[in-house]
């Protein structure tokens, strides 16, 4: 398996999926495709998406599959296999277009180990890099834009409807005071302007600027926006009888999947298989601590 990324609950996924031989199934969070390798390896057949071109090539080259372009997007195909770089937020259009019906679909919504790594990216504190966090680092707005655009006020709600962070107003406006004098680029400016106003203690379980960062992360990929639209459209496309699993990893994300599972029960369309999210083994979470904070709930189609 790639070192790529880590899959969180790969055993739980394929259990819950009860993956069958021959079947489509699509995994909406591509990344270094451990969840579609072991979906593989279970004899059924993958349609990945990710809207990062990086984790396409990466798997694509994993599978010896020659990328192409299909309507502007990299796409690569074997006879079990589909690669495409999109949106999940297109999921309909992405499935139809693949001609694909899955028994199962899978959302796995954390960052990759991949993208945290990268300096560069911008996603992460541990290392000074530019201020991006864009999936797609093609298109968009980059999270310097917003930092050095959005008034005090918007930048205030920002942090605390995303990040759900409590120093949100007081970190807001020592970002603007901040800015009057600099533009805020890299990650250790931010990183050290949240240290200034919310230092770190002892019973921190982790750094002072994590909601912060993963306010700003939701923000420019429309992390939730993209969630809620895609959500109806994988029941649409799923096959009767078939699976939908979402891991979360935070309160923000499990909150839509779990109130988007009740309204459909209630409607007579989803049967939820989980009332309380399946969470990761210790062995897991000691071996990966990235897997900690993740949920898995999973729904059957009517």
């Amino acid at each position: 398996m790639s070192k790529y990324h880590i899959p969180v609950m790969l055993n739980e996924v394929i259990s819950v999926l009860n993956v069958q031989k021959n079947q489509w199934y699509i995994d909406c969070n591509l990344g270094g495709g451990g969840h579609t390798e072991g979906i593989l390896k279970a004899d059924g057949k993958v349609l990945g998406i990710d809207l990062d071109p990086d984790a396409i090539n990466e798997v694509a080259r994993n599978h010896n599959l020659e990328i192409t372009q299909k309507d502007g997007h990299l796409f690569a195909q074997s006879e079990n296999l589909i690669l495409f770089q999109g949106n999940f937020s297109n999921l309909s259009h992405i499935a139809n277009s693949t001609h694909i019906v899955p028994k199962g679909i899978l959302f796995d919504l954390g960052v990759s180990s991949y993208q945290l790594e990268t300096a560069e990216r911008g996603f992460s504190f541990n290392a000074d890099a530019p201020l991006d966090m864009r999936m797609n680092p093609t298109i968009g707005v980059t999270a310097t834009d917003l930092l050095n655009a959005l008034p005090e006020k918007e930048l205030s709600r920002l942090f605390w409807e995303y990040g759900e962070e409590n120093f949100s107003r007081p970190i807001a406006k020592k970002i603007v005071e901040y800015r009057q004098h600099k533009k805020i680029e890299s990650t250790n400016e931010l990183a050290n302007i949240i240290l200034s106003v919310r230092h770190r203690t002892s019973s921190d379980r982790t750094h002072p600027a994590t909601r912060v960062f993963q306010a700003l992360r939701i923000a420019v990929n429309d992390e939730l926006g993209s969630l809620e639209s895609a959500l109806p459209q994988a029941l649409e496309i799923l096959s009767p009888g078939g699976k939908l699993a979402i891991i979360s990893f935070h309160s923000l994300e499990d909150r839509i999947v779990k109130n988007f599972f009740k309204d459909q029960e209630d409607k007579g369309t989803l049967k939820i298989l989980n009332r309380k999210p399946i969470e990761p083994t210790e062995e897991e979470v000691t071996s990966n601590p990235r897997s900690r904070s993740g949920k898995l709930r999973v729904a059957e189609k009517l």
